[in-house]
């Protein structure tokens, strides 16, 4: 998506390097699971299967990451994701932390937002973190599971150049520096990104829409004074084009993008001195600053029609693709990540059918739509294509100065929310008294308790307790939800996130922290019956 970069900085990790396997030198290996692609995506997938003691191989046709800060933006339900995968304490010790937000409109400041105005979590509602900086903390965590015993492996410079899919397994021609070799592999998980070339050596195409309008990111370097928080401009007085966004990185790195408009010369927009122009005319002649990385894109909305074909799942860019206006991308790959990881885990062990894979389509398909839907939404507000469509949106930013209601039409879905799985075949029980935001389908929110955060005492099928009689675990199809016991007692998080009206409660959560059902009370049958659900067995 990404045109070719005028200039970059060297912020490059060469984290696998070409070695010879011996899979080379033998007929095509079986693996358990193949994942294709050293991306985020790729890397957090290997990441959470070995954790899990799923032998999995990764094949990359790099040797690591490349230069420039691409995605930078990390929500905090990434945050907890990572955190889970034993990598997020390098991410947020690196990453530039913010909760609060500024709208303008040419020079107005219209309001400002704060993404995380309750108290009570363990991550910011965001970190700015270079996409270099994120993959290795990844890896780092993958040389630690390694050291403890997970078993991945990965090769650089193991390029996929054919696929053939059968029943039972699917088959991999590899090329690498020594010459082709052949792998198979019982699952693929495709995360080659948004060029995906496994969806095209499949016929696999996108359907969606693709956006008449290029943006330009200028990375620059400097020292400067202004907060860390996220600044987007609406026809921005400095007139360096349509829209505009300031960002804060590390390394004194500052992210700026210029929105240029559908019929623009790419070349001419990429020469330095016209980068220089509309970085100066935003920042002021005075101000030093060196250009560290630019580029130019333009962006689509689309998807897979599915996101499992037989034994490859497509995960990722490769599965779907958003405009940047919200930090979808990445965020929601992790997602990705968080739901197939678990459910392919279960099945590769027998432990579950492999139709439960068919619920990691399912739901992030309705993940990949709604992050669909609300970028497109919020990307024609930012780029009206009418001039009455301008006129209304002016309007509404003239109403956001003062109407607390027209902020969430400017808002609407710029910024990573996780999605919550209503109607997911998974779901069980419910119970009315109990607040919305932790109905059957929804992600756990974080809370506070006494022996640490909440959502790292999650682990695999819990059976939270609150101020309720149960006992220590139930196991349905040799899987077993263990008893997290707490007392709600004057905490006022637990409280408000899990009893709402109840005066008690039992929640039974799945792998990857989203509610499967919850009751007032602990009965055996209803319990085991929602965790055989939660398997997939219907």
């Amino acid at each position: 998506m990404n045109q070719p970069i005028a200039q970059r900085y060297d912020l490059a990790f060469v984290l696998y390097p070409y070695a010879r396997s011996p899979d080379q030198d033998l007929p095509a290996k079986r693996h358990k699971v193949v994942v294709v692609g050293g991306g985020p995506i790729g890397l957090a997938t290997a990441l959470d299967l070995g954790r899990q003691g799923v032998p999995v191989l990764l094949l990359d046709d790099h040797e690591g990451v490349g230069a420039g800060s691409r995605a930078i933006c990390f929500a905090k339900r990434t945050l907890e994701i990572c955190d889970r995968l034993g990598a997020a304490g390098p991410m947020l010790d690196k990453g530039v932390q913010w909760n609060v937000g500024k709208v303008f409109h040419d020079d107005r400041l219209l309001y400002d937002f704060n993404l995380s105005p309750e108290g009570g979590h363990a991550f910011p509602a965001f970190i700015n973190l270079q996409q270099p900086y994120f993959e290795k903390f990844l890896h780092d965590a993958i040389l630690a599971a390694q050291a403890e015993g997970a078993p991945i492996e990965i090769r650089g410079k193991n390029r996929v150049d054919a696929v053939t899919v059968a029943d039972d397994h699917v088959s991999l021609d590899v090329t690498t520096p020594d010459g082709p070799y052949e792998v198979e592999a019982d699952w693929l998980v495709a995360c080659d990104g948004a060029r995906s070339p496994l969806r095209t050596m499949m016929g696999l195409d996108f359907n969606g829409r693709v956006f008449e309008d290029n943006f330009l990111i200028a990375d620059v370097r400097m020292k400067a004074s202004f907060p860390t928080e996220r600044w987007f401009w609406f026809e921005p007085h400095f007139k360096s084009g349509d829209s505009a966004l300031l960002h804060k990185q590390p390394d004194d790195i500052w992210r700026i993008d210029f929105q240029l408009g559908w019929n623009i010369d790419r070349k001419k927009e990429l020469e330095p001195a016209n980068i220089r122009a509309r970085v100066d005319a935003m920042l002021g002649p005075d101000v030093e600053y060196e250009l560290a990385w630019t580029s130019i894109y333009t962006f689509q909305c689309r998807r897979m029609d599915r996101f499992r074909h037989g034994r490859v799942l497509f995960a990722g860019d490769s599965a779907h693709q958003v405009s940047p206006f919200g930090a979808r991308g990445a965020n929601s790959g992790i997602q990705d990540v968080d739901n197939l990881g678990w459910k392919l885990a279960l099945v590769t062990q027998g432990k579950a059918p492999d139709s439960l894979l068919d619920t990691y389509d399912t739901e992030r398909v309705q993940g990949a739509d709604e992050n669909i839907l609300n970028s497109t939404r919020a990307t024609d507000f930012i780029t009206p294509k009418t001039p009455v469509s301008k006129m209304f949106r002016n309007a509404v930013l003239d109403l956001a100065a003062s109407v607390p209601f027209a902020r969430t039409i400017v808002n609407s879905g710029r910024l990573s929310v996780p999605c919550t799985y209503d109607g997911s075949t998974l779901n069980g029980a419910d119970h009315p008294a109990m607040p919305g935001r932790t109905r059957p389908g929804s992600p756990c929110p974080d809370a506070p308790t006494p022996e640490g955060w909440l959502l790292q005492r999650l682990k695999g099928f819990t059976l939270l307790t609150l101020d309720a009689v149960a006992p220590d675990s139930v196991t349905a199809h040799g899987v077993t939800a263990r008893r997290l016991d707490l007392s709600a007692g004057d905490n006022e998080a637990l409280r408000a996130r899990y009893l709402g009206d109840a005066t008690q409660a039992v929640y039974l959560i799945r792998p990857d922290q989203h509610v499967a059902a919850r009751w007032d009370r602990f009965d055996e049958a209803e319990v085991t019956a929602a965790l055989s659900r939660a398997l997939g067995h219907l």
